[in-house]
């Protein structure tokens, strides 16, 4: 299905996860000729793509479209203030602004950009990149059902999306998908390290954690049982598996590491957004 908005969109800030968004929806069949992109300073990926595709390159906010359809800030969150005092005059009553910057609220874009404007807030993460990721969003109550469903096909060229009515709930999104590759890519680290004080060689090592953490990831994926289930289908009494996880699910062990760690992100998130 061909991504349509019924008018232009505005990308404000190309960098990793916009450029990543932008790539998808041009993929999804989204009409380059619509796209506007606001970078001072845009990145090589995105010059290619202006070039090869024919889309808008906007150095500054005097040569955005009067009024956008969607517009997506993609800016980083402590520019964000910056940002959108300038773009304002794009946003009409028609247009929908979708967020993906982390930590900025609803409140916050809309103390710049008006009570009026419809504003979607979302936290996607960085499998975005390769169309993998899972993004959470959350309307306030100006964004009508048609322009709701306009920032749900954006999102969704970057994996699965979900919604909330709770904003606040996004403080726990953030600690749980919006951070969580990052503890996945840790796992994969430990698991090489230990790889090696086992006696493996290094490379030899890594390529059994990533290959391990990557597969079983896509078998979590694929599959309709509980992770438990799947666990517990590794495991068989007495065995290696059950030895190892005496010691990942002891009272030290890696759930309450999680639940700390999780608790300290969803704090560290309150306080950004505070």
């Amino acid at each position: 299905m061909t991504l349509s908005l019924g008018g232009p969109l505005i990308l404000v800030g190309a960098g990793k996860m916009g450029g990543a968004m932008l790539a998808g929806w041009l993929a999804d069949g989204l009409d380059p000729e619509t796209v506007t992109v606001l970078d001072p300073a845009p990145g090589d990926n995105i010059r290619k793509l202006v070039k090869e595709q024919g889309l808008n390159l906007a150095g500054d906010a005097e040569a955005l479209p009067e009024e956008a359809a969607v517009m997506v800030l993609a800016v980083k969150p402590q520019i964000m203030d910056e940002a959108l005092p300038a773009v304002k005059n794009a946003v009409s009553e028609r247009t929908a602004v979708l967020s993906i910057a982390a930590g900025k609220t609803i409140a916050s874009l809309a103390a710049h950009l008006g009570p009026d404007a419809a504003i979607v807030r979302s936290m996607p993460n960085t499998p975005a990149a390769i169309g993998r990721g899972i993004t959470v969003a959350c309307a306030n109550d100006r964004v009508r059902p048609e322009q709701k469903n306009k920032c749900d096909e954006l999102l969704r060229a970057a994996g699965a999306v979900a919604w909330t009515e709770d904003e606040t709930a996004l403080d726990a999104v953030t600690a749980v998908s919006g951070s969580g590759p990052a503890y996945v890519f840790l796992l994969a680290e430990c698991m090489e390290e230990a790889g090696v004080q086992a006696g493996l060689e290094r490379g030899l090592a890594r390529q059994l954690a990533r290959e391990t953490v990557s597969g079983a990831g896509e078998l979590l994926r694929q599959s309709d049982d509980d992770a438990a289930i799947l666990r517990q289908n590794v495991t068989s009494p007495g065995g290696t598996t059950a030895t190892a996880l005496e010691v990942l699910m002891g009272v030290e062990g890696m759930q309450g590491l999680m639940v700390r760690a999780v608790k300290a992100a969803a704090e560290r998130s309150r306080e950004l957004s505070s």
